[in-house]
């Protein structure tokens, strides 16, 4: 049996504040999925980043977010 997987870490970084569009300019989430994550599975963890990793790249913050792997 293998062990479970390891929760999706939150993509904070600790520069919270909100566009005018509520979203976080440090993280790229909404409201909703600042509040969600911690009730959120991984599936929809993975669902959100890859929304934030398309939200900086409209919004051209792309090089500031880690490499996807």
């Amino acid at each position: 049996m293998s062990a479970p997987e390891r929760p999706v870490p939150s993509p904070c970084v600790n520069i919270c504040a909100l566009d005018d569009d509520d979203i976080c300019t440090g993280c790229q989430r909404t409201v909703a999925e600042i509040t969600r994550w911690s009730r959120m599975d991984n599936d929809e963890r993975r669902s959100v980043l890859a929304l934030c990793h398309e939200r900086a790249k409209a919004s051209g913050l792309v090089w500031m977010l880690p490499a996807r792997r």
